[in-house]
């Protein structure tokens, strides 16, 4: 068994299952919005923070705590500004 991309093992699993049935509707974002009884853009904003939180976990050169608020963010457990600021004092203390 090849291993796991660290990707993979970051994401929670309903993100795992929309990946899953994003998959076997054949990318169709029109039949996942149907799947789910939601609408095309609320799909398609999720599928960008599935993306994002993957891009995020690639970043491997990346502060574990900066990794952390940017994923607090994308899940939208930590608003954007404050991501931002809190990033910005953690890099600030770290300089010091």
């Amino acid at each position: 068994m090849k291993d796991i991309p660290l990707w993979i093992t970051e994401l929670e699993a309903d993100e795992l299952k929309f990946i899953r049935n994003f998959v076997l509707a054949s990318g169709s974002l029109k039949e996942m919005a149907q799947s789910y009884g939601v609408s095309y853009p609320t799909v398609r904003s999720r599928l960008n923070n599935v993306i994002e939180k993957i891009k995020v976990s690639e970043e491997n050169k990346e502060d574990p705590y900066e990794k952390l608020i940017k994923r607090l963010a994308i899940e939208g457990r930590v608003d954007f500004e404050a991501a931002t600021l809190l990033i910005q004092e953690y890099r600030a203390k770290k300089e010091d």
